[in-house]
């Protein structure tokens, strides 16, 4: 069973900013914008596939990061490599539950799955991936939600 997720910081967010203003003045969030020479990314995405084989074993976690928000070439990229990864280990087959992000629904992810879940069941080399979408809104039910609390917390300390 796979647990599969992703998080994403924003180089120009203050996540730890607090403001207030009089009832009678609307409090208006302006978008931060960056230099069109700035060469850093405007995000960091970290992907991260939570991985229990049974009760006995230990789970273990998958990760890779990108510079950049999480996108759909990303996601088919990380499946890619858990599925080596993950059939160099002796597995089959993964049920993958994730949520209904939109990387995740695009035609692009759904068409790779297919054609990669195809290709492995002809050549027998490879991990199958069944993917099972959770309900909406409903990140309590995807054991790997609590891990991004940890790096989140890390990524704000030291912060005013």
């Amino acid at each position: 069973m796979g647990r599969e997720d992703e998080v994403w910081w924003s180089r120009l967010a203050q996540p730890a900013l607090h403001a207030w203003a009089p009832d009678v003045q609307a409090l208006r969030l302006v978008e931060q914008t960056r230099p069109k020479a700035d060469p850093e990314p405007k995000a960091l995405a970290c992907y991260g596939l939570l991985v229990r084989q049974g009760p006995t074993q230990p789970a273990q976690m998958l990760l890779r990061f990108v510079a950049r928000r999480p996108v759909s070439t990303e996601t088919t990229a990380f499946l890619a490599q858990c599925s080596e990864r993950l059939a160099a280990q002796g597995l089959t087959a993964v049920l993958l539950s994730w949520d209904n992000a939109s990387w995740h629904i695009r035609h692009e992810v759904r068409t790779w799955l297919h054609q990669h879940n195809r290709r492995v069941k002809q050549t027998g080399q490879g991990v199958r991936i069944v993917a099972c979408r959770l309900l909406s809104k409903s990140p309590w039910l995807n054991p790997i939600e609590p891990k991004w609390v940890h790096g989140k917390r890390a990524d704000t300390v030291g912060e005013p």
